[in-house]
């Protein structure tokens, strides 16, 4: 590993390349052991990081706002990719929106309402980035982003960057082709939406956000959502119904606001919430019948 090191820190001087660097710091969990290397590279240079960990050999993860993760205590081996700040750049062109994939979706639909482009409403109080939320086609309240995407660039497993349109991204509940296929790394997008009334736009944002403030557990740590929604049912609905809202396993607990959510309020561990999440899917098929699958996704050692 050290061999990359040197190879990395030559190819690319002005790169800031971590060591064991903790996850807690890049999940919104809080929750998260060491990568054996981190680095933020923007998008001139993500190339570039992209080959020179393929040769040498060195296992490649790649994250966005680490919203929707949760990481093992044993971290991480070989590189994390955090696409963050240094790619969230956001312009505004008559009706579309090109967004980088580090930019949070509260930047772009903040952008949007400015421009007085409505479509992105639903998106204004969801934590992640762009190429997270066009990864896991994230969405609330009745939109997604399949509804508003035109077109994706990405650099694929080859290291060969295309642009696709939306039509051929495989996009699904929470899912797209970019989560079947983890080599590639998506760039960015162009969102196009439609001209509104700013007064209309900015209501429904307000509207979204009063009901996220006194639905959600916004005041502890977690991964948003922890399970998907089951055809037919809530999962809320479900684990409230089996009576395990407060149930807790060590620093982990599922919050007494909203059953959907697991929260770290007393300094969880990985191992903690995935032991509580393994506790409500037994309860809730017990009693319903219903398996409820992990919305989050389970990264890293454990």
């Amino acid at each position: 590993m050290s061999h990359f090191y040197d190879e990395i820190t030559t190819a690319l001087p002005e790169l800031q390349v971590l060591k064991d660097e903790p996850m807690s710091r890049h999940t919104t969990f809080r929750i998260g052991g060491p990568a054996d290397y981190f680095v933020c590279p923007d998008r001139e240079q993500i190339a570039e990081v992209l080959a020179v960990a393929k040769k040498c050999g060195m296992a490649i993860t790649v994250i966005g706002n680490g919203s929707n993760l949760l990481v093992g205590d044993k971290g991480i081996r070989g590189l994390v990719v955090e696409i963050g700040s240094a790619m969230n750049q956001i312009m505004v062109d008559k009706n579309h929106i090109t967004a980088g994939a580090g930019a949070l979706l509260s930047q772009v639909a903040a952008k949007a309402a400015a421009a007085e482009l409505g479509g992105m409403e639903f998106a204004a109080g969801i934590p992640g980035s762009v190429g997270g939320a066009v990864t896991m086609n994230a969405g609330a309240y009745g939109g997604e982003m399949k509804q508003v995407v035109k077109s994706v660039t990405y650099i694929d497993s080859q290291g060969i960057r295309r642009t696709i349109d939306a039509r051929d991204c495989a996009f699904g509940y929470r899912s797209s082709l970019f989560m079947t296929d983890p080599g590639c790394v998506i760039l960015g997008c162009t969102i196009e939406l439609t001209e509104g009334n700013p007064d209309n736009i900015k209501a429904q944002m307000n509207e979204l956000s009063a009901k996220r403030i006194e639905k959600q557990p916004l005041n502890f740590p977690s991964a948003g959502s922890t399970f998907k929604r089951p055809e037919g049912a809530f999962a809320g609905k479900l684990i409230q119904d089996s009576g395990l809202m407060g149930a807790r396993v060590g620093g982990a607990s599922v919050s007494e606001k909203h059953a959907g959510f697991i929260i770290n309020d007393k300094g969880a561990t990985a191992a903690d919430v995935r032991a509580l999440i393994s506790m409500v899917q037994k309860k809730v098929k017990e009693d319903s019948g219903y398996e409820l699958m992990p919305e989050v996704r389970f990264i890293g050692e454990f």
